[in-house]
């Protein structure tokens, strides 16, 4: 499965945007996707995740109330809705996709296929 972030750009803090992260072929729809941000200096850590269904999701809390994610199989592509941006949200995104357990889905160890990642600048 290779994957393409994009939707990422230079927003002022208290904005919005949205994230997409489409799938080549049909597996896309098979598999958990995650969200994950790399900010310069810091290890990548988890923002959000659904399941292959998209019958749960979970939010890393620091994005909890302010972040969606969402899915739609039919287009093999998982949006990230970010709104409320603060300054800490700054970072490279990147999605991935896992069959690790639910449990261990926030966990960076189960996910191959990152693709490129797309840039998120937020201005205070």
């Amino acid at each position: 499965v290779q994957l393409q972030a994009s939707g990422g750009g230079l927003v002022q803090a208290g904005g919005s945007l949205r994230l997409s992260c489409v799938g080549s072929g049909h597996a896309f729809v098979n598999l958990h996707v995650g969200w994950f941000r790399q900010a310069p200096g810091k290890e990548r850590e988890f923002v959000a995740a659904i399941t292959r269904i998209a019958s749960s999701t979970r939010y890393a809390d620091s994005v909890k109330g302010r972040f969606t994610v969402s899915r739609v199989n039919a287009k093999r592509t998982v949006y990230l809705q970010m709104n409320n941006l603060e300054p800490a949200d700054t970072a490279v995104y990147h999605c991935g996709v896992t069959q690790i357990l639910w449990a261990y889905v926030d966990e960076t160890r189960g996910y191959t296929n990152w693709g490129r990642g797309t840039q998120v600048t937020v201005s205070s």
